[in-house]
């Protein structure tokens, strides 16, 4: 349906108005843009678009423009004298670090995981026995031996509760667009049909087996029956009977779900009782049904404010709620009990962020038979809460401070697997006993030839414009100088809830600090380190707090001497991508280089995009006035100026990219390089085998490193030294 608010016309380029460039480059060397202008009224205000013709990733025109822009990119990056050397370090380093494993979940007495092996392009899956040893692990799909080019990849899997079977979803060259595999576990051979259309960016896709492993249900997308521009979207759960064919599958639940519904499917912990997740789009809000013998049924709905569930071996449901509680409480709803109105409190609110559900990380909520752990957010860090069935604490589980812990997995023997991430060590799995409440390493520990021995992180405070406190992880070696003089990269997200958390620093950034740098992550408002408030006050027309508190972060390692404006870049990606455009529109003059990857930039026609839509209960739509006039206050097309000097400017997008439109880096750039007028340059780099980063083969995620660090240090006049 069009939008009434909007009206659309196209003028001739002797009528450019409202500050648009005449159609050359003020970057030298950039390639012409051809502005063919349209102006659109959203509310009664005209909005004019210079470059609406590159949107369109299918004309001949426009593919000709990015191979152009691509061309102009790789000439000068590839001309800089560190730029062999600095990717031959990342190889070298990235290719000796140890085998990884990730994504661990318990069958029976072994272990299946997401698998990797450097220098292989992808991840596999892999089956390890109870004692751990990944000298004893066994790949059981490997995407490299089916595509030696790199460029399938697995975007999601499960393993039968026998452990016989693995269902794989696959997709390539980074699209994320993934059909569904069955893999025998015991041979490694694939069996049967392929079913298509289970997976896509955004909404993403799921399976969980029937218990006695005969079949599974599964996320499916329409195909033919609808219009190819719905076709991402309308997900909805199915059944197969292993054997059947895949066009006979049974429909089971998702007609009433939400055009951007989001599903994920578990059984990770009753297998008799199937839940189905449904995300409202990517703002928070979350639905939840229970799928058995007697049917299906939902037990919360969006407004009930439930963020995560748990069903626990005997039916005990579990419910993170948020509703008058934005760090959370957990709830108990008895087994069988349909209404959400009998569940009781079982762990109050308290000064830790209870995680909730999504698409990152693992089970949130996680009952055993003799108690049940909750992960938790203490501002960015995490730990593990512990608590027996009736809610009373009984401790957390080990951890070095600060980490993080993605994962927890029961195993049979009664004994817990965590994860354990820090800054400055490599990833590993620690074992917790329950009986004993004592934990150790367990073998499944990654080692790494990068050290981070001279380094520290200390956490500052940037006060933001409206007074809030906004955490700064400082990452620098020890003994930095504050002299005003160091080069300093400052990161940041502040978006859908995702929060900053400690995480191995690897091998970019050993080689940003050998080269004297200083590394900055910003916990943002938008994020989730503090709970939904602080999310919420990062959403919708209250967006430009992100923008305020990563300026005010800037400003603040300006006001404690650790570097200056002509000194300091800035790097996001996606959301962070947006956040990029921002802050460099609205303040120009505190950066000497943005770099900005698979960014979003014409908050206008966001939700036009193929996956726009899924992005509107986070950002809003330009159909409600409010959030219009929010929208176009911050949105970084609109606010680019002829005749600014702004700081250099290196963009990277996937020709695949199914998450965030390539044409919003096309458009932005476009406009960039017609207005700047410091000299500086301004780039694209657009890779045809990538998309928005999920899936990306190893040599092109390395690649892209060593583009990013060889323009920072170009601009930043910095030197990487000898190993």
């Amino acid at each position: 349906m069009k939008n009434p608010a909007r009206k659309i016309s196209k003028l001739p380029l002797t009528a450019i108005l409202l500050g648009a460039a005449a159609a050359h480059a003020a970057d030298p060397g950039a390639p012409v843009t051809e502005q063919v202008p349209v102006t659109d009224t959203y509310h009664h205000v005209q909005v004019m678009d210079p470059y609406r013709w590159l949107e369109n990733g299918d004309d001949a025109k426009v593919q000709a423009w990015s191979e152009a822009q691509d061309a102009r990119a790789r000439k000068y990056l590839d001309g800089l004298a560190q730029r062999a050397p600095v990717y031959d370090r990342l190889f070298a380093l990235i290719s000796a670090a140890s085998n990884s494993y990730r994504d661990l979940h318990a069958v029976g007495d072994v272990v299946f995981a997401t698998y990797t092996q450097p220098p292989k392009q992808q991840s596999m899956i892999a089956v390890l026995p109870a004692d751990l040893v990944p000298e004893h692990a066994r790949v059981v799909v490997d995407p490299n031996a089916m595509n030696p080019k790199g460029t399938t990849a697995i975007d999601w899997w499960s393993a039968s509760p026998d452990g016989k079977w693995l269902a794989v979803s696959m997709s390539e060259n980074g699209s994320e667009v993934g059909s569904l595999h069955l893999f025998e576990v015991a041979s490694g051979h694939e069996v049967g049909a392929v079913i298509p259309h289970v997976q896509y960016p955004t909404g993403g896709g799921s399976v969980a087996w029937r218990a006695d492993c005969k079949g599974f249900w599964y996320t499916r997308y329409p195909g033919a029956e609808r219009p190819a521009d719905e076709q991402r979207f309308f997900q909805q759960i199915y059944f197969h009977k292993i054997g059947d064919e895949p066009a006979g599958d049974t429909y089971v639940l998702g007609k009433e779900f939400p055009r951007v519904a989001e599903v994920a499917l578990s059984t990770r912990f009753n297998p008799n009782i199937v839940l189905a997740s449904v995300a409202n789009g990517d703002g928070g809000e979350f639905a939840h049904f229970l799928i058995d013998a007697r049917g299906a049924r939902q037990i919360t709905r969006f407004e009930d404010k439930i963020v995560a569930v748990s069903v626990g071996a005997d039916g005990t449901v579990y419910l993170d709620s948020r509703l008058g509680a934005p760090h959370g409480k957990l709830l108990k709803l008895e087994p069988g009990a349909a209404e959400l109105g009998s569940a009781k409190v079982l762990v109050p609110e308290s000064a830790a962020v209870m995680q909730g559900g999504g698409e990152f990380g693992g089970e949130p909520i996680v009952p055993t038979a003799r108690a049940i752990y909750l992960r938790e957010l203490v501002g960015g860090p995490s730990r593990v809460a512990i608590f027996d069935h009736a809610g009373k604490s009984t401790g957390v589980l080990p951890l070095p401070d600060p980490a993080t812990v993605s994962e927890v997995e029961p195993l049979r023997d009664g004994t817990i697997l965590y994860s354990v991430a820090t800054y400055l060590e490599p990833p590993y799995y620690a074992r917790y006993s329950e009986g004993s409440a004592s934990s150790a390493q367990t073998p499944l520990a990654e080692t790494s030839p990068i050290s981070f021995a001279d380094t520290e992180v200390v956490r500052e405070f940037a006060k933001s414009k409206d007074g809030t406190l906004v955490p700064l992880n400082i990452v620098r070696r020890k003994g930095t100088v504050l002299n005003g003089r160091n080069p300093l990269l400052l990161y940041g997200y502040g978006g859908y809830g995702v929060s900053e958390t400690p995480r191995f620093l690897g091998a970019m950034l050993r080689l940003w600090l050998d080269a004297g740098g200083v590394y900055v992550d910003a916990s943002l408002r938008g994020g989730g380190e503090f709970g939904e408030s602080w999310h919420a006050q990062g959403a919708l027309t209250h967006k430009q707090n992100v923008f305020d508190d990563f300026i005010a972060a800037a400003e603040h390692v300006i006001a404690e001497n650790y570097t200056t404006p002509d000194r300091l870049a800035i790097m996001g990606g996606s959301n962070g991508g947006l956040l990029m455009g921002a802050v460099m529109t609205q303040r120009p003059e505190l950066f000497r280089a943005v770099v900005s990857r698979v960014g979003i930039y014409d908050m206008l026609r966001v939700e036009l995009d193929p996956n726009g839509s899924f992005n509107v209960t986070e950002f809003g739509t330009v159909k409600d006035p409010a959030q219009f006039n929010a929208l176009y206050a911050y949105s970084p097309y609109h606010h680019v100026k002829d005749g600014t000097h702004y700081p250099a400017v290196f963009m990277a997008t996937g020709a695949t990219d199914g998450r965030v439109n390539p044409a919003h880096s096309r458009k932005m750039i476009a406009r960039l390089q017609a207005a700047t007028n410091s000299g500086k340059p301004v780039y694209l780099s657009i890779n045809a085998h990538a998309g928005h980063g999920i899936g990306s083969a190893l040599s092109i995620r390395v690649n892209q490193q060593a583009d990013i660090l060889s323009f920072l240090f170009d601009q930043l006049n910095m030197k990487l030294p000898q190993p």
